[in-house]
């Protein structure tokens, strides 16, 4: 059958040659399209409970995760130059100019929150009613005093815009969701990075940031900026790699033009399949870039090997598809199961990078099988110094010391293996899954350290949200304040024991704030009290001339149009997906003990579970699409070659790289993490490919030469090293080069794939031929033929018939 494929693809090569540039160039125009994505919880499935709650709070409430904070610290807050200075730059934030987004003018900050800016609550003694003032009047304020005086009475902004242990303050700007979802959000968090920078250094002093906003669109950019990087640096250091193998400009041309044009193929599938650049994504193209090369040696070696024997251009490259062909199908195959099974969870984020993977290295393997045997039919033959690398000494004697390890050390070989495999499964009980929302990061990364300057000064800023439903309309202000409210006051006060949680916010903030008001902003005032009429507020929220005032509106959004449902908004620390269950395990007793749950239901949500969970079930989800790949991919072996002992063996070559790299990461103490569980689905998929080339090549050994197991192993170690040692070399470096991300979790993903991926090479090269001649011990023992690794003679015949008339 390959033989006929190679004839094929040879007289018809202008055509395809044709068919493949119009898809190329079709796929490069969708390509041209492709988007960043800002979404945070795509990680989740969204049949999810913890997701679908998270949805139900945004419908109810709106956003919690578009609110960006700016830091400082010092003690000259309240002199008049700097407090003027630092009042203008909250004014020149808010008036950012508008974005258009979807064709429609949007103003990107929504608000801003800020001490010149506070609203003060006052009892209008004629009235009676509640009204509004605005700390600062006016600009340029020259008595600074009294408004420090005024503000430190103004009990509601306390531990929210200001720390007066530490002297740190904070302004909170709200950002529109559409900006934030949009590719405008990178513009208008640098416009305001800029605005407070230029404070910052005309006061000399160190501005911090942080919130969602900032933390998506830092890790958007950055993944951008390292796709354009990783793709460049993986085309330049393996098209280094093989100028140095080939030494032949078009062996080298021709392997880039192909993985360029599976590059393009990948991003415009991104495009075509509706999907968007995530942390994932980003890696597809680098990665067909890696996949894609040991393709191009496959089929090239070959070629080379070929001609050096009998100097025929077209026999060879008939020969090269019809011995490669069935070769390089089936590793493609077993790397893009390797990728695909991530499709069947169900995480978006998952799906997107499973099926794009999944789909373009299928796409590499028919770019490859069609672009060289036809592009080199054109070119003229290789010379000498192309297939010199053939005969390279220093190749010869490493597989010459090879081969003397694999027939005079097994017992060594077998002797270590136990004893590594041994000490790395106590690394992996050693093992401990845990994440944070900026677990990637650097911990000297200034995102990182800013974050920590929130957490030292204000617990923190990551959003958690409490929601009490009282299963009635108006069921916060029927009967007595203390029935609901007076248990919402109560919980808020618990949560403040936790050293985790920052300051709380909720709509009884709002009345113990009216309360201070009517007795005259007497802070022994600030309180829930029962006497004071909770519809007071409730009324004073929702109508009146102050109904769009900055307090009001923040108040608003604390509860629900019905005067049902009451939102505890909380601020606190990225403790990690280990110690959050327990956090919240520790706050449900309580929740419990003050609500009824015939009364009432009580939902936590916000931003920060929903990543978390989001991170748990990656995990999960990986270590299931890795079983699932195993089971899928070993059966693809029992289809190749029809027997369980070579199945045996190869399900111990590849477990022994990958358990190894899981016991060092143990004995490490690096945590389970999406990126690093993903290194074991990646390295499957392609290590896999090594034993297919090995055992492959050794049937088609078998089928050839009527001798014993161990004589067709040594001529599959030398037939076969030269290409799986530069292929493995091509694939360490490749995957190397994510060593330079930026996120701690690329990090690790280049460097445990490379590493394990060098212990594939090993096991592949060393253990897996030393386990075939304990076989072959086995069979002579039991006077038994070798040809239990072969089909019946039918199935042999094919491939005896292709080598006669090729």
């Amino acid at each position: 059958m390959w033989h006929r494929i190679a004839a094929f693809i040879i007289k018809f090569r202008i055509a395809l040659l044709i068919f493949l540039l119009a898809v190329t160039v079709a796929m490069g125009y969708f390509a041209s399209k492709v988007e960043l994505s800002y979404e945070f919880t795509a990680a989740t499935p969204t049949d999810n409970a913890i997701y679908i709650d998270y949805q139900n709070f945004r419908k109810q409430f709106g956003e919690d995760g578009n609110l960006m904070v700016i830091g400082i610290q010092t003690d000259s807050f309240f002199s008049p130059g700097f407090f003027n200075d630092y009042a203008r730059l909250a004014d020149r934030i808010d008036r950012i100019d508008s974005i258009k987004t979807d064709g429609v003018n949007i103003d990107p900050v929504e608000n801003v929150l800020s001490i010149p800016g506070a609203i003060n609550l006052v009892n209008d003694t004629v009235s009676g009613k509640l009204m509004t003032v605005r700390l600062v009047d006016s600009l340029p304020v020259t008595n600074t005093d009294n408004i420090r005086t005024t503000f430190a009475g103004m009990l509601f902004y306390r531990g929210f815009l200001y720390n007066p242990a530490t002297h740190a303050y904070l302004m909170a700007v709200r950002i529109n969701k559409q900006v934030l979802n949009s590719k405008k959000r990178t513009i208008v968090v640098n416009r305001l990075m800029e605005l407070a920078d230029s404070f910052g250094m005309a006061h000399h002093i160190e501005m911090h940031y942080s919130g969602l906003p900032l933390i998506r669109t830092v890790m958007a950019t950055r993944v951008q900026k390292e796709m354009k990087l990783f793709l460049i640096m993986s085309f330049v250091l393996t098209a280094v790699i093989l100028v140095l193998f080939f030494r032949s400009f078009t062996a080298v041309m021709a392997s880039m033009m192909v993985v360029a044009a599976g590059v393009i193929w990948s991003i415009g599938t991104i495009v075509l399949l509706g999907y968007k650049i995530t942390l994932l994504t980003a890696l597809i193209p680098p990665l067909i870039v890696v996949i894609g090369i040991p393709n191009c040696v496959y089929f090239l070696n070959k070629y080379h090997s070929e001609y050096s024997k009998h100097e025929n251009k077209a026999k060879s490259l008939l020969r090269m598809v019809d011995r490669m062909g069935i070769v390089t199908l089936f590793t493609n195959l077993t790397a893009a199961i390797g990728f695909g099974v991530f499709f069947f969870t169900k995480s978006s984020l998952l799906k997107e990078f499973g099926l794009v993977a999944g789909l373009n290295i299928m796409g590499m393997f028919f770019i490859s099988l069609i672009f060289i045997p036809a592009m080199f039919s054109f070119l003229p033959p290789p010379h000498v110094r192309h297939t010199s690398y053939l005969n390279k000494k220093w190749i010869n004697n490493l597989l010459t010391a090879i081969t003397n390890w694999v027939f005079s050390h097994r017992s060594w070989i077998y002797g270590f293996t136990i004893a590594i495999s041994a000490i790395s499964l106590m690394g992996v009980l050693k093992l401990r899954s845990e994440g944070h929302i900026v677990d990637d990061l650097p911990k000297s990364d200034k995102v990182y350290t800013d974050l920590k300057f929130f957490e030292r000064n204000f617990r923190g800023v990551m959003p958690l949200e409490i929601v009490v439903d009282t299963k009635q309309k108006y069921g916060l202000v029927k009967g007595a304040t203390r029935d609901a409210l007076w248990r919402i006051d109560t919980l808020q006060q618990f949560l403040q024991r936790f050293d985790a949680i920052g300051k709380t916010l909720a709509v009884t903030d709002g009345i113990k704030f009216a309360v201070q008001a009517t007795f005259g902003g007497d802070t022994n005032s600030y309180a829930v009290t029962e006497s004071f009429p909770a519809t007071k507020l409730i009324t004073f929220m929702h109508s009146g001339k102050d109904k769009n005032s900055l307090f009001t509106k923040l108040i608003s959004s604390f509860v629900d149009s019905d005067a049902r449902k009451a939102r505890i908004s909380i601020n606190m620390a990225d403790i990690g997906s280990k110690q959050l269950p327990i956090l919240l395990d520790s706050i449900r007793p309580e929740t419990k003990r003050l609500f009824d749950s015939s009364k009432y239901d009580v939902t936590f949500t916000g931003t920060s579970i929903v990543f978390l969970e989001g991170s748990r079930f990656i995990i999960n989800s990986l270590r299931d699409s890795l079983i699932l790949a195993f089971i899928i991919i070993f059966g693809c072996m029992i289809v190749l070659f029809q027997s369980w002992r070579i199945l045996l063996i190869s399900i111990v070559v590849n477990i022994i790289p990958l358990l190894i790299t899981a016991g060092l990461m143990g004995w490490l103490g690096i945590r389970i993490k999406p990126s690093t569980v993903l290194v074991f689905s990646v390295a499957l998929g392609i290590t896999i490919d090594v034993t297919i080339r090995f055992l492959v090549n050794f049937k088609q050994e078998m089928a050839r030469h009527d001798d014993s197991i161990s004589n067709n192993v040594r001529r599959t170690i030398y037939d076969t090293g030269l290409s799986i040692i530069y292929t493995s070399l091509i694939l360490i470096v490749g995957f190397a080069v994510f060593i330079l991300s930026e996120f701690d979790g690329t990090k690790s993903l280049g460097y445990l794939t490379s590493m394990t991926l060098f212990l594939a090479m090993v096991t592949n090269l060393i253990l897996q031929p030393a386990l075939l001649l304990w076989v072959d011990k086995i069979i002579v023992k039991k006077n038994k033929s070798a040809d239990f690794l072969l089909d019946d003679d039918a199935d042999n015949e094919p491939i005896e018939s292709v080598d006669g008339k090729a």
